[in-house]
């Protein structure tokens, strides 16, 4: 059996995550937190009520950023970038003491209408962070460029920026193929 902890935002917790496990199959144990993990602060946090969860994991997949880059008050993002990488950094030093293999994945996309957050500013961050995470020896799963060449058909209208039917299927079936070919790397 295969053990996988799924870590995210809601991207996660009310898009891929709920079918990956069945997309996985029977071979796979996949526990994820009920919680929303929101940015990477609280994800950090979390961390530490859900050790015995994600303490030897065989794959551990994560996402941090879609609250992070939320643009409240005018005055920047929730989470300025050199707080966020040295956060990231911190949760994937922590995920590879726990897991045998760490997935991250790229913070996906809104629509234009969205009014928190920019999808330049997403891009920013997706850029910031990812050679820093390739560095250590994670595994990127690069939702963003799966969700932006159909942002109209991935993203709902209705809140710009969480996934439709049509996205979770997409994002599901890649999360569920970055965790089976990080498997076949045990």
């Amino acid at each position: 059996m295969i053990k996988v902890a799924l870590l995210g935002d809601s991207i996660r917790q009310i898009g891929y995550g709920p079918k990956v496990p069945s997309l996985l199959g029977d071979e796979y144990s996949v526990w994820q937190p009920n919680d929303n993990c929101r940015f990477a602060l609280y994800t950090l946090r979390g961390m530490f009520d859900w050790r015995a969860q994600l303490e030897g994991c065989d794959v551990i997949h994560w996402n941090n950023g879609l609250w992070d880059v939320c643009e409240l008050f005018g005055d920047g993002p929730f989470t300025e970038p050199t707080y966020y990488v040295e956060t990231m950094l911190r949760i994937a030093g922590l995920l590879q003491k726990y897991a045998r293999r760490v997935i991250f994945a790229t913070t996906t996309p809104v629509l234009p209408a969205n009014a928190h957050n920019k999808n330049a500013v997403i891009a920013d961050y997706n850029r910031i962070i990812v050679p820093k995470l390739e560095a250590l020896g994670i595994a990127i799963d690069d939702l963003y460029s799966i969700v932006y060449p159909k942002l109209d058909e991935y993203i709902r209208s209705d809140d710009n920026i969480h996934l439709t039917e049509a996205g979770i299927d997409a994002c599901s079936a890649a999360v569920a193929d970055s965790i089976r070919r990080a498997a076949a790397e045990l």
